[in-house]
């Protein structure tokens, strides 16, 4: 056994009873010298019976740089004396949890479950012709490295990228798009656009907010930011595919339609501009307004409105952890005269506060609420959209009803009339139902919607541009794509910032509530059972795939908008 600092170590037992023990090891008791042995007691007031699994995690202290902790063995005696010994032999990372199994003979089951699990991490490949059987792998990372130019991919950030509430059903064709059947027949699979369109196959994604933005100039040179608009078609496979681009909001002769069927880089070219301008709406609208911003509204309405005592308060007070801090740091650093967006950004300079202001004028509360949201969209039954599958239903409503019987006690509660106020969201509080939607709309924002729009961002996203987008097509080769791109110095500024930013905090802490009553802490029991579940089903829709999709892993999930 090895280790550094001080940590916390933790252990579950579970009993052949059915039953569990849990416990915690102070750091104080680990030694720092190799091949030491720790003992410690369990405090156990009950038989223990025979002991089938050690869970062992470490948790995170915050400040405290990454220790890992090697462990040999676990040995564990009953008050009879009786052993049992579990063989570890592996590193107890921060974060991470190690069941460990009784070095004896074990159930086949037991034994083909653990191997179907170990079969998911551990493929075989091969290294060269006639060098067979290397590990298979494959991060997210390398795996965008290597299909980012591929139209599958292209489409598949729509639904589980970082930026997966744009996309919308198209219902008619806008007329600043003018896509004709003739152009695109040939990639619906023989269907016509019509035909495909009230189907339901044909969807839409709409940069108008950014339309005549003015751009930023870095080191003396104007930026681009485009506005454009792409059609997408849902194929027999499921694949998202980009049928038709537009570069530019107004249509005409220098403002051409990209097609699949074009020279190679027109295409490629148009898609990456497509990409530039997601990056620009996604950190503007989708995360700093919608999740950062939207966040310290409520933030600000509790703390100023709810007084410690009031049951919204204990349920709510987890979800405003760190979010006034982020958010003062990112005004002061990446918003400010000469921060990161105008030393990086194309949306510096003045550009960021003109999108902000529209979005915000744009904005609905229906649109901050995950069913409404989806439904507005058109985005109810198109497969593999793990955003909206992995949504999380919150445990507020047995929460909130155990305090509130009737719609009268909402509306008599001046307090939390008062707090809906301050939000300065227009949305009635007359009845308990109402209440309830308003609440799990908060929650959701501060937790779910900020780690679905947060966690993936550096995995696939392209950068800014500076020139122009083109008014021809036919022209366009490697070169020319990569010279319209942002230098090296910018790019690394913005997606440093931007990795940053993504990271996780460095003492993350997902669901609890402040509430000392039984009931309520027995609703929270109830709600990370139903999470526990939720995890499981997302892990095993997970397996094998080469994208798997995490952003809304509950265990994954910050309480609140703290990075």
């Amino acid at each position: 056994i090895l280790t550094v600092l001080p940590k916390t170590l933790a252990f579950f037992l579970e009993l052949d009873s059915g039953a569990s023990c849990n416990t915690h090891m102070p750091g104080s008791l680990l030694s720092t010298t190799e091949k030491a042995t720790c003992s410690f007691q369990v405090p156990c007031y009950t038989d223990l019976g025979d002991i089938l699994l050690i869970r062992l995690f470490k948790e995170k202290h915050v400040f405290f740089p990454s220790d890992d902790w090697f462990c040999s063995n676990v040995l564990v005696k009953d008050h009879t004396g009786k052993r049992f010994q579990f063989p570890c032999y592996q590193w107890i990372v921060e974060n991470g949890r190690f069941d460990l199994i009784e070095g004896k003979a074990i159930d086949k089951e037991d034994r083909k479950s653990f191997l179907r699990l170990v079969f998911c991490f551990t493929r075989w490949t091969t290294f060269a012709e006639g060098i067979p059987r290397f590990l298979l792998f494959i991060s997210q990372t390398e795996y965008t490295h290597h299909h980012w130019t591929e139209d599958s991919f292209f489409g598949y950030q729509y639904l589980n990228g970082c930026n997966p509430i744009i996309i919308q059903k198209c219902i008619q064709i806008p007329k600043n798009f003018p896509v004709t059947n003739s152009m695109v027949s040939q990639f619906l699979n023989g269907g016509s656009l019509d035909k495909e369109i009230k189907k339901g196959n044909i969807f839409l994604v709409d940069y108008k907010l950014l339309d005549n933005v003015p751009p930023n100039v870095i080191d003396g040179v104007q930026q681009c930011l485009p506005a454009p608009l792409c059609l997408l078609y849902k194929d027999k496979q499921d694949q998202l595919l980009p049928i038709a681009i537009q570069l530019k909001q107004k249509s005409g002769p220098e403002n051409p339609i990209f097609l699949p069927s074009d020279l190679k880089y027109d295409w490629l070219l148009a898609k990456t501009y497509v990409r530039s301008a997601d990056f620009n709406y996604h950190q503007l609208v989708s995360h700093l307004l919608r999740t950062h911003l939207m966040a310290e509204v409520f933030c600000m309405a509790t703390y100023r409105q709810l007084p410690s005592i009031h049951p919204l308060f204990k349920l709510l007070v987890n979800h405003m952890r760190y979010t006034l801090q982020i958010n003062i740091m990112a005004r002061n650093i990446l918003l400010a005269k000469d921060g990161i967006f105008d030393k990086a950004a194309s949306t510096g300079g003045g550009g960021f506060v003109v999108i902000l202001q529209r979005a915000l004028d744009s904005l609905t509360y229906s649109s901050l609420c995950l069913p409404e949201n989806i439904k507005a969209r058109g985005m109810e039954n198109i497969p593999n959209y793990y955003y909206r599958d992995d949504g999380i239903q919150l445990y507020v409503k047995k929460f909130i009803t155990f305090y509130y019987k009737k719609d009268k006690k909402v509306k008599d509660d001046q307090e939390l009339q008062r707090w809906k106020d301050s939000t300065g969201i227009p949305q009635s509080f007359s009845t308990l139902q109402q209440l309830i939607g308003f609440v799990t709309m908060v929650i959701f924002t501060c937790s779910a919607q900020h780690a679905a729009v947060n966690s993936g961002q550096v995995k696939a996203k392209h950068d800014y541009f500076f020139l122009a987008p083109p008014t021809n097509k036919g022209r366009t080769t490697m070169p020319d794509l990569l010279q319209s791109m942002s230098d090296v110095k910018n790019t690394c500024r913005a997606m440093s910032a931007v990795w940053l930013l993504s990271r996780q905090s460095s003492d993350f802490v997902s669901r609890n509530i402040y509430s000392t009553e039984e009931k309520p802490l027995g609703f929270l029991e109830e709600f990370r059972e139903d999470l526990k579940n939720l995890a499981s089903e997302i892990r095993k829709r997970n397996k094998g795939k080469q994208i798997p999709y995490n952003y809304l892993l509950p265990d994954e999930i910050e309480s609140s908008v703290a990075i």
